[in-house]
């Protein structure tokens, strides 16, 4: 049968394990990859190592402590097979209390969230998606957009940090301007993918996500989607720690309820729910090896993936059910080469990639009886912390570099003069932070 869509949506969210999200989903299968209650996995304690702390089920909505996934902490953590996530926690957080510990082995119950719950359990669970690297945000999100990350592993974390790099590399999205096919991608503040510098001169495909409801009633979508969510501010719902994940699931019900809403759109498109990496949370698959995409492998060979994440395949052309097939995050690049004629593979991982269109048996007519997505009762508000960390604070250096590319001495200037808002907490931050952004944008446009 021919693949009867003709758009992809991909909304990619921020630091869960395959586990922690999924792993419920085996009282479902039996045979998929996920959590068995009678076998749990497990990790020596820390420091007493001779102490086991073993997965549990978890219906705590946040944690107080951003685990490490960092590539050096990512590596403690699968080594001897997958067993030094506790440890690495602790060794991050030497005051931290055995429920920390054991936060780091939980895992949520079906139906626990709504929506992600929903869309698992109706339709294609992939149980053996990895990060395409052992480290944090940036670097997998390279690879979503175009095959590599130049041989980076690292963020900023401060002001002097050297974690600010040049990529300059080709995108998913030139490819597909080149072979015709037009792309868009809508972000909640601050569109993380701007740090490819070939994205600035592409700024008119580039939408908030408040317009996004509206656009796919209107059926003004492309053929190829990508949705970052808010990272920042009281509208964050990326679902990183130490806020609450249920604002990332509502996230998740906004995106695919609007698209049920549009019967036409909603046959047309494959909706792919993924997350970036595992935020250090456990999984009890250890990564496998891959192949480098490209020479840059000085830091790192990139020979190995990363933790497992939650991917989910949405169409009413997809009966339920699981595959499980090993992919990475080079497959969304693959499964655009198969679609769009003309769009190449980018780099060595992407041309070895398992595309999902190859695993997939499409039904002979939509599925109509499709309800809406749950939503998540009563969201947390925002915490405010005193400083951003990890991914935002990476954003939120990048963006004191996007406002010095600002030419308009007078946008620039006010800028400036709120820098001392960097002093007075994570929201103010992240406000300055999209107002950079925003600034920078507009002028570029």
């Amino acid at each position: 049968m021919a693949i009867p869509i003709k758009r992809v949506v991909v909304l990619m969210m921020e630091n869960h394990s395959f586990d922690r999200v999924l792993g419920w989903m085996k009282q479902d299968y039996p045979n998929i990859e996920g959590v068995d209650p009678d076998h749990p996995g497990w990790n020596p304690d820390y420091p007493v190592t001779t102490d086991t702390v073993l997965q549990s089920e978890t219906r705590n909505r946040n944690i107080a402590h951003d685990p490490g996934h960092g590539l050096d902490n990512v590596l403690r953590q699968i080594s001897a097979g997958n067993t030094g996530f506790v440890a690495d926690f602790a060794h991050l957080y030497p005051r931290a209390t055995l429920a920390e510990r054991k936060e780091i082995m939980g895992w949520y119950p079906y139906q626990y969230l709504p929506a992600l719950h929903f869309l698992a359990y109706n339709f294609v669970v992939c149980d053996h998606w990895f990060a395409s690297v052992p480290g944090p945000t940036w670097p997998n999100r390279f690879f979503v957009h175009s095959g590599t990350s130049l041989g980076h592993v690292d963020m900023p974390e401060g002001v002097f940090n050297p974690g600010l790099h040049k990529y300059d590399q080709r995108t998913l999205y030139e490819e597909l301007s080149d072979a015709g096919v037009d792309w868009r991608i809508y972000h909640g503040d601050f569109p993380q993918s701007l740090l490819m510098l070939h994205q600035w001169g592409k700024l008119d495909h580039y939408r908030k996500f408040d317009r996004w409801a509206a656009d796919v009633q209107a059926g003004d979508l492309p053929p190829y989607v990508f949705i970052e969510p808010y990272y920042f501010g009281d509208k964050e719902n990326d679902q990183h720690p130490p806020q609450d994940i249920m604002r990332g699931d509502l996230m998740v019900a906004a995106v695919f309820n609007a698209l049920l809403a549009n019967r036409t759109v909603f046959e047309e498109t494959l909706f792919v729910v993924l997350y970036d990496e595992h935020g250090g949370f456990y999984d009890h698959v250890s990564p496998p090896s891959t192949v480098a995409p490209d020479a840059n492998t000085k830091a790192f060979a990139f020979d190995r993936l990363g933790v497992r994440v939650p991917a989910i395949l949405v169409s009413p052309w997809l009966d339920r059910g699981f595959i499980g097939t090993a992919f990475d995050h080079t497959s969304i690049l693959k499964m655009a080469c198969q679609l769009w004629p003309g769009v190449r593979p980018l780099g060595a991982r992407t041309a070895q990639a398992a595309s999902p269109l190859d695993s997939l048996t499409w039904l002979h007519a939509p599925r109509r009886a499709v309800p809406p997505a749950p939503t998540a009762p009563d969201p947390m508000a925002v915490m405010d912390l005193p400083s951003l960390t990890g991914q935002k604070q990476a954003l939120f250096q990048f963006s004191q570099y996007l406002e010095s590319q600002i030419a308009d001495p007078a946008v620039k200037q006010e800028l400036m003069l709120r820098a001392h808002e960097a002093m007075t907490g994570a929201i103010a931050q992240g406000d300055l932070a999209t107002d950079r952004a925003d600034a920078f944008m507009s002028e570029k446009r």
